[in-house]
């Protein structure tokens, strides 16, 4: 194209040979957008790219099995084959963290390179039914490979029942500062607004729930509980506790039924007053109790591994990785669930409120 006034963005380039010039013309608008469709281009890749990895991430969750614990590298030698595995029960024994208890019992029996686990607990126990899921699956391990016990500074109630999933052959190490034993049953329950209360005679507050049957509002902190109501509670606490002094027994070589029943006061004790009484074998340390377990497997040079629960990638882009402040509709549901009657296996005066971001196990 020829023209003899040029813009100053054009691209001029001479032809040899003769008067006339080549004009490559600049159409300024598309400087003025250039930018723009970039920008859309770029846009578009991310979120495919983004979309593309929560959607692999999905399959492979899918397909994977869930939860499956990781393992690190813990101490000992790094080249060894034969494996130690450190399963540690820390805090409230209560969902979700039993579930990862679980896995990580099930995940140290089937590998075959871990010859033996160390138990380490630092647990004021919890509700009854994922202490005694914990300990089942103790007792299934315990068979095929040894187990040793270290306590630190609480191994109480739910936390000494677990204990006894190592079996009899079993030595449990407390550390000199430890509390454990407070053998024992608890169900949580609160009287603060009864009928006869100066303060629902203040306020006119009367509780009259619809219900279907003499029990279906048992334990309401709305009223006091009556004298059948107290037998029905009383017969399952019992049956509780029996199993508590039952699992005891046969967990413990150095204790008959009768001792245990005179220690199942839900007294705590300390580490020496616990040896004394046969509920624990050694006052000593972590490092002690991996020592003893070296020798139970005749393994001179071991790599100790623990295991760990990580949120997944699509966890995390999804946000499903809750912050400290829980919404709503969440926070409701935990105040639901705290009403909801459990037996527990709990070093407390007043049992657990179990709020969405409560402090538990990992």
């Amino acid at each position: 194209m020829t023209t003899d006034q040029p813009h100053p963005d054009d691209v001029v380039v001479p032809v040899t040979g003769g008067p006339q010039t080549i004009v490559i013309q600049h159409h300024s608008s598309g400087g003025r957008f250039a930018w723009f469709r970039s920008w859309v281009i770029y846009s578009v890749l991310s979120l495919s790219l983004l979309a593309n990895l929560v959607m692999y991430s999905a399959y492979q969750d899918y397909f994977s099995e869930a939860g499956k614990p990781v393992e690190r590298y813990h101490s000992g030698d790094k080249e060894s084959q034969d494996k130690l595995a450190v399963i540690r029960i820390s805090g409230t024994i209560m969902p979700p963290y039993t579930s990862h208890t679980l896995k990580d019992i099930q995940q140290a029996k089937d590998d075959s390179h871990v010859k033996g686990v160390l138990l380490v607990i630092d647990s004021p126990g919890g509700f009854v039914s994922d202490s005694h899921q914990i300990y089942h699956k103790l007792v299934e391990l315990r068979a095929v490979k040894p187990i040793v016990v270290s306590m630190r500074s609480l191994a109480a109630s739910g936390g000494y029942y677990v204990a006894m999933g190592a079996g009899p052959k079993a030595r449990i190490f407390a550390e000199p500062t430890t509390w454990t034993g407070s053998i024992g049953v608890i169900i949580p329950h609160y009287e603060f607004l009864g009928p006869d209360s100066p303060l629902a005679k203040q306020v006119g507050f009367k509780a009259a729930p619809l219900k279907t049957g003499e029990f279906k509002d048992t334990l309401s902190p709305f009223r006091e509980l009556t004298t059948d109501e107290q037998k029905v509670w009383r017969n399952m606490l019992d049956q509780s506790y029996e199993q508590f002094l039952s699992i005891i027994d046969e967990g413990r070589d150095t204790l008959n039924l009768d001792q245990i029943r005179k220690l199942a006061t839900g007294q705590v004790f300390t580490a020496r007053d616990a040896k004394a009484n046969g509920l624990i074998d050694e006052i000593g340390f972590e490092e002690d109790a991996l020592t003893e377990l070296k020798k139970q497997t005749g393994l001179q040079t071991a790599r100790v591994v623990m295991y760990y629960h990580q949120a997944g990638l699509l966890e995390v882009l999804t946000g499903a990785a809750q912050g400290p402040s829980a919404p709503k509709g969440e926070l409701w549901q935990g105040l639901m669930e705290a009403t909801v009657p459990r037996a527990m296996y709990y070093f407390s005066w007043g049992g657990l409120l179990p709020l969405p971001g409560a402090p538990g196990a990992r």
